[in-house]
């Protein structure tokens, strides 16, 4: 009998869905895709016609060709700094708060004591909002009453961590590295997890060290993890907006691309074609990090 059954199954071939199953696989794939459109392509789409026009989202269209964008980068003093900055942004977080977070990571799993505790008290700050985080950078870095100057106690001549436009960005900086350096650990925290003991252990066998072990062994099979902390940290530096604009609404020393944006778009210039032509340059300085690191780690793994 079981035989039977099984030849009647071959000669029935694959299953074929039904209009029902049909119908339910169109809603379920079909709204998300939906969404996706209206909410991410659309915007995307529409902001690149509209960097093309000169337009105060009253009036009528006008076509202006390249001109917002030779405007932006000719005659827009903010634009070059919020550049700067963003670049700084990303090689801060990529740089410092990432390795950061992987030395934590390491740390707790090692097992130590309290690691339980320790984890919760450093993914903490992911839960709090940029702009939390921003009100929580002012109490301790302003000038009259910051927690800061006050520790230094220097009442005759405090520093202006936040007022000082060579200063601030490296106070803010700090600040959101210490949001960014939980979110980091907890990944890669998870990914060792993950790693088989045993590469361990025979890299011990042949008598590799704890750091050669670590750096010739385990991180490359965190190659998957790598990848999705690489991308998130270009995507946390680049939308950075929150926390600069809950200190100085994004001025003095704290431009940021993104400020810009919403100072053209929603502010009373209301140039929309100008601030939308800074959103084009935000995004194509997105994919360019984000496509350029995504090629060199899949080539990595068809090296590997």
């Amino acid at each position: 009998m079981p035989l039977t059954t099984a030849r009647r199954a071959k000669r029935r071939g694959p299953r074929r869905f039904s209009s029902r199953d049909l119908a339910v696989i169109g809603v379920l794939l079909g709204i998300p895709v939906l969404l996706d459109l209206a909410l991410v392509w659309g915007p995307t789409l529409a902001s690149i016609g509209l960097s093309f026009t000169s337009w105060d989202g009253i009036g009528d269209l006008h076509w202006v060709g390249f001109d917002n964008y030779r405007n932006l980068f000719t005659d827009y003093p903010p634009f070059w700094p919020a550049v700067r900055n963003n670049l700084l942004w990303v090689a801060f977080l990529g740089l410092v708060a990432t390795p950061f977070g992987l030395l934590l990571a390491v740390l707790l799993d090692k097992g130590v004591r309290f690691s339980r505790f320790y984890q919760s008290t450093l993914y903490m700050p992911v839960v709090l909002s940029l702009a939390i985080v921003g009100f929580i950078a002012q109490l301790i870095f302003s000038r009259d009453q910051g927690a800061l100057n006050a520790i230094l106690g220097d009442k005759s001549h405090p520093v202006d961590w936040i007022g000082d436009p060579d200063l601030n960005i490296w106070m803010v900086l700090l600040a959101a590295a210490w949001r960014h350096t939980g979110y980091v650990m907890i990944l890669y925290l998870a990914g060792l997890k993950s790693v088989d003991p045993s590469l361990k252990e025979a890299a011990a066998i042949d008598g590799a060290s704890e750091t050669q072990s670590f750096f010739r062994v385990v991180l490359p099979t965190l190659r998957p993890v790598n990848v999705i902390v690489g991308v998130i940290t270009v995507i946390e530096a680049l939308r950075a907006f929150d926390i600069v604009y809950a200190i100085n609404h994004g001025r003095n020393g704290l431009e940021l691309l993104s400020v810009l944006v919403t100072d053209n778009i929603i502010g009373e210039a209301s140039r929309i074609g100008f601030g939308s032509a800074i959103a084009v340059v935000l995004l194509t300085v997105s994919l360019g990090f984000i496509v350029t690191y995504l090629v060199q780690e899949l080539r990595g793994e068809k090296k590997g």
